[in-house]
């Protein structure tokens, strides 16, 4: 449903105007730190300069928008998202909000409908007591209805009986009892999933009828575009929803009416001609092996493999779902052909495992074949120095996710409850930065919201000081380097420079800032002499709002105050 005043979007309305000016707002290009206007024809982004030769080219053929002070900025990528998971998070039970398990099953209790029950977004570790609910109780609530409900970071979920009889689960890794937890010796099994057992799981609950599934691809590339995307890469594998979700998800770019869709499929390849064999049924359409081909887990569902134990749970590492030989023999098939190759990592051990994966690969096909394919890790969430240096000699791009630290980190939180004193070198974004290893940005939808905003912020408050990046490094993280990790063949994507693809979005905004990046100096300074394009003042505690989205001349979100 279309909201009011809201445009929808369709292409015939982009293509009547063929030229728009904006002007009397804020250009984010380089062509000219203190333009003022920019002019679109077509597709292309013709002309940025200031208002007074704004006035000496405006004529009757053009549309003008009058920014009144708002921010014309490229617009936004993410760099690692679920567009079907996040329709569905979007549309079923909202769990962030539970503070404990009797909530949760509360919430269970009182779903309407008849058929699942999906939901999305419990945190145990924000809950007043940790305990989970039993399979059975799971089922009382549920009145006998399927029951699907994914932790926050979508790497284990509570589940009813019915869904753990139609998924197979009997006997399966990651579907266990708990000894004792009836309180007579005997054995109750948790309603939460790991491992093996919640990909089953997930597979089963994810069976949508295509029309359903489209809606909710829809709803989340609707949403994206409302925040400013213009590209977003869906990282999708077997175990997640499958090859024909992926192929419906390269479908949207067909229409020009919503961010484009960089897609990339995380399926094994244990030789060249296997990988070529795998692109091949996909169409040709996606751009790597890589995204969510999980080496590990997470580590709020303590299935991210770690060299030592888990704080709160000592005896626990873990799990490391592929080995160094088949990782290696996946970059090396991929690093032949040419082709992106990436994993989803997080843990050191994780990490570790691709480290000498691509040490062995590169063995095999030559260093230079494997950085030049441009292969990229997904989270990278703990890394030490050694292995930002063996990251950086094969010129792998990380993708992260700001937003889990500010979720996350600091004090009592997650990762400290998971890692103890481990957590304060996680997501160490300077660290990358200092050697040289290319880094973009995403929010991995539907762990975190799509709010690009809070994401920059996140890289400015990041809870250890020293590995705080400036707003600058951080928007080009999240807009410029999601084109250049994506391996695009246009230099000038992600830029508003003459003759750049006019992809962009503007932003109603308080205030208008540069930082500075020597940290002896104040950190934000609207100083023109900086001669840097301005960026918004994220220290409000309010984001910028969107007011209009734009991809390649293509409209694809406005807000009604924009024309007002």
């Amino acid at each position: 449903m279309n909201q009011p005043g809201v445009s929808t979007g369709a292409p015939e309305e982009s293509n009547r105007r063929k030229v728009t000016m904006y002007r009397n707002g804020s250009i984010y290009t380089a062509a000219d730190p203190f333009a003022t206007a920019m002019v679109v024809d077509g597709d292309t982004v013709a002309w940025v300069g200031s208002e007074q030769a704004a006035t000496s080219i405006a004529d009757s053929s053009m549309e003008i928008i009058d920014l009144r002070g708002a921010l014309l900025a490229p617009g936004f990528v993410d760099s690692h998202m679920h567009l079907t998971e996040t329709g569905l998070a979007a549309s079923g039970l909202d769990l962030a909000g539970v503070r404990s398990s009797q909530e949760l099953l509360d919430a269970v209790a009182s779903a309407s409908g008849t058929g699942a029950i999906l939901g999305h977004g419990w945190d145990e570790t924000a809950w007043h007591r940790s305990t989970l609910p039993t399979l059975e109780e799971v089922d009382r609530a549920a009145g006998g209805r399927p029951v699907y409900l994914s932790r926050i970071d979508v790497h284990s979920a509570l589940i009813s009986s019915s869904l753990a009889a139609a998924a197979g689960l009997k006997g399966m890794d990651g579907f266990e009892a708990e000894p004792g937890a009836s309180g007579s010796g005997g054995g109750v099994t948790t309603a939460q999933v790991r491992r093996a057992a919640h990909s089953a799981a997930r597979r089963v609950a994810r069976e949508l009828p295509e029309s359903e599934r489209r809606d909710y691809q829809e709803r989340a590339l609707r949403e994206a575009a409302a925040n400013g995307y213009v590209a977003l890469a869906e990282m999708s594998a077997p175990h997640i929803c499958g090859p024909d979700d992926l192929r419906m998800a390269i479908s949207w770019n067909e229409a020009p009416a919503y961010p484009q869709v960089l897609p990339y499929w995380g399926e094994l390849a244990t030789s060249e001609e296997h990988a070529g064999a795998i692109l091949q049924q996909m169409g040709g359409n996606v751009l790597g092996l890589a995204g969510d081909l999980n080496i590990d887990g997470s580590l709020g569902s303590r299935t991210a493999a770690l060299s030592h134990g888990y704080s709160d749970a000592p005896e626990e590492r873990g799990s490391l779902y592929l080995s160094v030989d088949q990782a290696a023999a996946h970059l090396a098939a991929t690093s032949a052909l040419g082709v992106q190759a990436g994993f989803h990592v997080i843990g050191d051990a994780g990490l570790g495992a691709v480290l000498d994966a691509l040490d062995m690969a590169a063995s095999d096909v030559g260093e230079q074949r494997i950085r030049a394919a441009g292969h990229r890790l997904e989270h990278v969430e703990l890394a030490d120095a050694e292995a930002i240096d063996r990251l950086a000699k094969y010129s792998v791009t990380v993708s992260v996710q700001p937003v889990f630290d500010a979720a996350w980190g600091g004090p009592g939180g997650l990762y400290e409850q998971r890692l103890g004193d481990r957590s304060k070198a996680m997501n160490p974004f300077a660290s990358f930065y200092a050697k040289g290893v290319p880094v973009t940005f995403g929010s991995d939808s539907p762990v975190t919201p799509l709010r690009p905003w809070s994401s920059v912020r996140a890289c400015l408050e990041h809870s250890n000081p020293e590995q705080r990046i400036s707003a600058r490094a951080a928007f080009l993280g999240h807009t410029r380097a999601g084109w250049r990790a994506s391996k695009h063949r246009n230099p000038l994507m992600g830029q508003l420079v003459p003759g750049a693809p006019a992809s962009f979005a503007v932003w109603e905004v308080e205030e208008l800032m540069v930082q500075v990046a020597d940290s002896r100096v104040q950190s934000w300074s609207t100083d023109p002499r900086a001669r840097t394009p301005l960026l918004p003042a994220l220290d409000t505690g309010k984001d910028p709002v969107c007011l209009q989205t734009v991809r390649e001349g293509h409209e694809l979100f406005a807000a009604a105050s924009l024309r007002e």
